[in-house]
């Protein structure tokens, strides 16, 4: 046999690092990634199990390998669902995939793999790079710094898939950090399912880098991610930061952020879901009870370049025209720079599905489109708001003379980005994965346009 294995990796980027751990094992034993389903000897399809749409995209893709190449092994978080009758998701609608796996379960593919398809030969140790292999453009990559999820929010399924908080040791993370900026990452994206409640499962134990003691806490580890992210001029983001009020310890980190240009970006992902406070309680949502809005402002005071970003829920059981509007209002007070919303999706499982006053379909969805409106408003007014300021920008792809890239302001994937306009010096070319001065000249919907 040949050892080649065909991959397809969906869902959020924690499944992606799931995805990034399995194959880089699979490298280092020989195995080799194919490009298609037709070379491969077997495909490994690591799915997402949250909303409907993503189960049902995650079947399709089953059902195309299966079409294809015929001998698929299914992992990740669709892997873990049950029907009501307590059988798997997967093989009651694909009897003939090989095995099936949950999320986070490197050694259980591993086990699948080697029962189907023998190594290849004995693995050498150049095989596979010290950070890793990566499944993202070699700039930017995710770190993951814990598995898991405390909380029982009343619309999440995710604690049942991925199980409760088990966050990695502090001297793990930092020494997975330092080889990703050393193999040349420019942008690290701190991912979890809830980056701020790092350490409290370990009781913020104490670990040890780079030969002193340092606690498994937030404050302490952002503040060393932007240390190494410094000495290698780097950009840290952060993702999924719960509003608690250690938050704002780690602002001034961020404010520190303009003076040299690397190091942690003033930007913070923060998962709001609403802002009613009784819609926040119906949804069991953790710093339900804190002030979010003054705490936005305090902020942005601290921090004045500070980026936020957010998805939201329109269409929660029970939520009343008075409530949405109340989101609304929150929306344009605290000025969340981008935004995305989701129309309230009663996922099988769910234990928002039992709360009284479920709305209808068309409901749902005009609300979703009413907030998104409302969000392109707020985010197009910010956005005009940089038209002729001079910004660093993370060059993320050529297009002939022309470039896209994205500023501090912009994570990949999910916020926009910037078009670099052709440069008229021939010894001024750009370059994927380098930071460049530019000048934003103009705005194109939730893109930026900027020249040199």
């Amino acid at each position: 046999m040949s050892g080649k294995i065909g991959f397809v990796s969906l869902g959020c980027p924690k499944a992606l690092v799931d995805a990034e751990r399995i194959v880089t094992q699979l490298r280092a034993e020989g195995y080799e990634i194919a490009k298609d389903y037709g070379g491969s000897d077997l495909v490994v399809v690591n799915t997402c199990g949250f909303i409907d749409a993503a189960v049902q995209e995650s079947l399709d893709a089953i059902g195309e390998a299966l079409a294809e190449n015929g001998k698929v092994i299914v992992t990740g978080c669709l892997g873990a669902k049950k029907n009501s009758d307590g059988s798997d998701v997967v093989t009651s609608v694909h009897p003939k995939v090989l095995a099936v796996t949950g999320p986070h379960a490197t050694q259980e593919v591993m086990d699948a793999v080697h029962a189907h398809l023998p190594k290849p030969h004995d693995p050498f140790s150049d095989l596979v790079p010290a950070a890793g292999i990566k499944l993202t453009p070699k700039h930017y990559a995710y770190l993951k710094i814990s598995e898991g999820c405390n909380h029982r929010c009343t619309f999440c399924i995710i604690p049942g898939l991925r199980g409760d908080l088990v966050s990695r040791p502090i001297g793990d993370v930092l020494l997975e950090a330092q080889r990703l900026f050393e193999a040349g990452v420019k942008e690290l994206l701190v991912v979890s399912q809830d980056t701020s409640a790092y350490g409290v499962d370990v009781q913020y134990r104490t670990g040890f880098w780079d030969g002193r003691p340092i606690k498994a806490r937030l404050f302490e580890m952002v503040q060393a991610l932007g240390q190494l992210a410094r000495q290698h001029d780097a950009w840290v983001r952060l993702h999924y930061v719960y509003p608690y009020p250690h938050v704002d310890e780690i602002l001034p980190l961020m404010a520190d952020f303009h003076e040299h240009g690397s190091g942690v970006l003033p930007y913070l992902d923060i998962p709001l879901q609403h802002a009613h406070p009784d819609v926040l309680k119906r949804m069991k949502r953790p710093a339900s009870g804190e002030k979010n809005l003054e705490r936005i402002q305090a902020w942005r005071k601290a921090c004045p370049d500070l980026t936020i970003r957010s998805t939201f829920i329109a269409g929660f059981p029970g939520e009343t025209e008075e409530e949405f509007s109340y989101l609304l209002d929150f929306m344009k007070e605290a000025g969340i720079d981008r935004a995305g919303c989701f129309a309230y999706s009663p996922v099988e499982g769910a234990k928002a599905n039992e709360l009284p006053g479920a709305l209808p379909d068309e409901l749902r969805h005009e609300r979703q489109a009413r907030f998104m409106e409302v969000a392109e408003q707020v985010s197009t007014t910010l956005l005009k708001a940089k038209v002729g300021k001079r910004m660093r920008i993370l060059v993320d792809a050529l297009s002939g003379q022309a470039g896209v890239g994205r500023t501090q302001a912009d994570a990949p994937e999910i916020d926009g980005v910037v078009h670099l306009l052709p440069s008229d010096k021939p010894s001024k070319r750009y370059r994927a994965g380098e930071f460049i001065k530019a000048t934003v000249v103009g705005t194109q919907g939730h893109d930026l346009v900027a020249e040199l």
